[in-house]
């Protein structure tokens, strides 16, 4: 026997290597899937509280409370609105309805101011009625302020008997104010009497002088029934509180009244 074929044989294994580490299951993809979806949500979340208003938050907060009923009111909704509570949208409507009808009487209020200053200035005596008078747009509404002049007062002193200037202004006022009808609030204003006076004729003259102002403007066709108060206020808000006694601060208010409020 040949002695080579006693010889064991060479065996060679090789090993496969898989690159990697070997095979560990996917779980950690869909951990992974899971986060990126979370902070994606998260992110959202951030962005719509950032988005909405917060009477539109709380209708959010409220739809997921389990202890408070859902106001239909504040809840949103994903309808036409998008979102938007339907209360918030009839306040905005009315909102603007109120500052159009609040703008169109400014404009009537104006027309008011315009006719006046028309019929004064075909009157023979414009520019002495002018001289007593301003008007003016106040909260209130419109403002005929009329005012005495050191040399041209518009009742008889210490009377509630008025002047032919004052009897011309309440005819073309009353006039113009028939293109509106809006009420009439008439106050009258005095100076200071001096303090001596036993008996100071301040609240009764003014409130005399009210009354007559009101007989003026319904003589010259002006409804009664549009007069909403007279009032005599005194001395008690003075036009030049330097002087109580300038004749400044005998004047009459006649304002017409606004129907509509900012």
């Amino acid at each position: 026997m040949d002695r080579s074929d006693n010889v064991r044989p060479i065996i060679i294994k090789r090993k496969k290597v898989v690159a990697g580490g070997g095979h560990h299951g996917g779980a950690w993809k869909v951990a992974y899937a899971d986060f990126v979806t979370a902070m994606m949500a998260f992110f959202l979340m951030l962005w719509l509280l950032g988005s909405v208003s917060d009477d539109e938050r709380k209708g959010v907060a409220d739809y997921f409370s389990p202890t408070t009923a859902i106001d239909s009111a504040t809840s949103g909704g994903d309808g036409a609105f998008g979102g938007t509570s339907l209360s918030t949208v009839t306040s905005v409507t009315d909102e603007v309805a109120t500052a159009e009808a609040f703008q169109s009487e400014n404009e009537r209020l104006q027309d008011v101011a315009e006719k006046f200053a028309a019929l004064a200035g075909e009157s023979a005596y414009a520019e002495e009625l002018l001289r007593h008078i301003n008007i003016r747009l106040t909260d209130e509404g419109l403002l005929f302020e009329l005012t005495d002049l050191p040399d041209a007062p518009l009742f008889d002193p210490d009377t509630a008997v008025p002047r032919p200037v004052l009897v011309q202004l309440a005819r073309l006022i009353t006039d113009a104010m028939r293109v509106v009808e809006n009420p009439l609030a008439l106050g009258v204003h005095s100076q200071s009497f001096p303090a001596v006076l036993r008996d100071n004729p301040v609240w009764r003259l003014t409130v005399q002088r009210a009354q007559a102002m009101r007989g003026l403007a319904e003589q010259s066709g002006f409804d009664p029934e549009r007069v909403k108060r007279v009032t005599g206020h005194a001395d008690r808000s003075l036009a030049d509180k330097t002087n109580a006694m300038a004749p400044q601060n005998n004047r009459i208010d006649m304002v017409l009244l606004r129907t509509v409020t900012s």
